[in-house]
């Protein structure tokens, strides 16, 4: 994961109260609705994520192939054409390019700007920026689902924001 150093004072409090909130979406289930969505939906494309916890997620989405695959499925079903990416991430430039790439995609296939995730919150796995991702793509699944893709999407309907 990540070689930094832990924070402390107030960027240590808000980074505890990040993972706090990661921990009870994780509670919630959204996390693992989130794996279930991706896996149905990238199954035959791309490996599985194999379980449900916070570094098998990270591990398997921190390269963007996975993610890239998913929103070209998307794209595809919306008529729109398909993103480039590279499947062999050797470096990061190249992952955090996937990641940008996606995340580019995500607005094209109409997610508001506000939800779509950032290359650091995905590719340091630190667990509570990490909470970004999960709800951006909860909210591209939402998105997903208003469309009538193939392939529904379980999780909340409404998300709690900062308690």
């Amino acid at each position: 994961m990540s070689d930094r150093a832990r924070k402390s004072g107030v960027a240590g409090d808000i980074e505890r109260k990040l993972e706090e909130n990661y921990d009870r979406e994780e509670a919630a289930g959204t996390t693992e609705a989130v794996m279930l969505w991706i896996n149905a939906c990238t199954q035959g494309d791309h490996e599985s994520i194999p379980g449900f916890s916070f570094k098998e997620l990270h591990r398997a989405l921190r390269d963007g192939a996975m993610l890239c695959k998913l929103v070209n499925k998307l794209l595809e079903s919306d008529g729109k054409g398909k993103i480039k990416f590279s499947n062999k991430c050797a470096s990061p430039f190249v992952a955090r390019t996937n990641i940008e790439n996606f995340a580019n995609a995500c607005e094209k296939y109409g997610l508001n700007k506000e939800a779509l995730i950032q290359s650091d919150d995905l590719y340091e796995g630190r667990k509570g920026p990490f909470l970004n991702v999960i709800n951006g793509i909860h909210s591209l699944a939402m998105l997903a689902n208003s469309k009538g893709y193939s392939v529904t999407y379980t999780g909340q309907q409404t998300k709690m924001m900062d308690n």
